[in-house]
This record gives structure tokens, sequence and C-alpha cells, in this order.
């Protein structure tokens, strides 16, 4: 099997389309598209910079626009293809403090499921599907950009919350969610959810599309309500 790699900044829409050309130069032919690239920001809407806007939503929703059109008319030309988009459990529900990563995972979903009403009506052999992750162990959460306002949902500091996310949100191994993104194309599913978690919380949703922001808003409150108690009963034994 025959392999090339090469670093690609996703955001820089010439650099992929000529990474793709330079994929069929060398291979032949494409087939599969995985956009997987992404980041997460967390931080209030006023506390956050339209910087911070800018900077996640060329990643996450530029690069997957950027490697769908650089790649689809290679894929078509094969004859047989499909498109495979990252969103996020994120994509389906928001909650506080996540607006920037809310709003790039929402725009992958609304624009990969156009795309594949478009293919699915242009009958060309070429496919497409969302991916949903829950908590995928990766190190997102540790190269997350977090600014302060986020401890005013969360009660945390930055560390703590970060910490947090990680030892008890990210649980699904990334061998596994590989797997089941790779069942699902062959399922030519339109909508793949990885994890426990992605179920429950899209069933919610689906359940209590306006509801579930009341229920996450107390689950929040209640959070950061016990972060809080729990840091101050352990602020004197830390000047002890």
């Amino acid at each position: 099997m025959q392999v090339s790699e090469t670093v690609v900044n996703v955001a820089d829409r010439a650099a992929v389309h000529a990474w793709a050309d330079l994929i069929v130069s060398e291979l032949g032919k494409v087939n599969v598209i995985f956009n997987n690239a992404g980041v997460a920001q967390g931080g209030t809407v006023e506390g956050n910079d339209y910087a911070d806007y800018e900077w996640i939503m060329n990643i996450n929703f530029w690069g997957v626009v950027n490697g769908t059109k650089a790649f689809l008319p290679h894929i078509k030309a094969s004859g047989n293809g499909h498109i495979v988009n990252i969103s996020s459990v994120f994509g389906l529900f928001a909650q506080p403090g996540m607006s920037a990563y809310n709003a790039s995972k929402f725009a992958v979903r609304g624009f990969t499921e156009s795309l594949r009403q478009e293919l699915d009506m242009a009958k060309c052999g070429v496919s497409a599907s969302c991916v949903h992750p829950g908590g995928i162990k990766t190190n997102i959460a540790t190269t997350a950009r977090m600014n302060a306002s986020l401890s005013s949902v969360t009660g945390q500091d930055i560390d703590q919350g970060r910490q947090q996310f990680n030892d008890q949100l990210l649980c699904t191994p990334p061998e596994k969610a590989a797997q089941v993104i790779i069942n699902g194309v062959l399922a030519n599913k339109r909508r793949i959810l990885i994890g426990t978690d992605a179920y429950l919380l899209d069933a919610l949703q689906r359940l209590c599309p306006a509801f579930y922001q009341r229920m996450m808003t107390a689950s929040m409150r209640l959070a950061a309500r016990f972060s809080t108690k729990k840091a101050s009963k352990q602020a004197p034994e830390a000047m002890e």
C-alpha cells in the first residue's frame, strides 16, 4: 500500500487545493476524504474576542469546506467515494461557555447535510456522512484555548476545568471511534454517532429540542455551585 504524508494548514484554502492535486498526481485517484482537523475554544459570548470566533471557524468550519471542495471533483471523477466530515456532539446541542465551538460544529452539520442531499440528487456514486463524536480520548481539551470568562460558567479555574474534562468526559478510545466511523461509512449512514454520551445527548435534544436548554443551564449552575463550595472548603487546608 502506498502512503503519502503531508503537513497542511486546513485553514489555508490554496494549500488544501494544492495538496488535493498533489495526492491525485501521486496516487492516481481519491475515493474518500476524512475532514477531521479540529480545535476547541471556551469562553462566554461577552468574554470572547472576535478573533476567537474567527480562529475556530477558520479551522473547524472552513477547514471542512476547503477539504470538501478541494477533493469533491476528484472523488466524483473516481466514480465511487465518500466525504466524511467530523462535527461533534456539540453540533447537536449547545451549552454555556461553548458558543464558538458550538457555532463551528453546528455549521459543519448543516453544510454536510446539505451536501449529502445534493449528492443523493446527483446520483454520482459519491456520498457524505456527518460524524458526531462524544468524548474521545484525544488532546483536544489539553490544547483548547480558554479564557477567564469560562470560570463564571463552570465555577472552576481554567486548569481545573480542563483536567476534569479530560478525566471525566473523554472516555472513548480513538481506535474505537475510527472503527465506528468506518462502519458508518460502509453502511452509508447520514449521521454517525460515537459513544454512549453522544446517543444520550442526541436523544435528549430530539425529545426536548427547546427544554433541554433549561436542563443544561440548571445542571451547569449546580456543577458551578458544587465546584465553588469544594474550592472554598479546600482553601483553609491549603493555607495550613
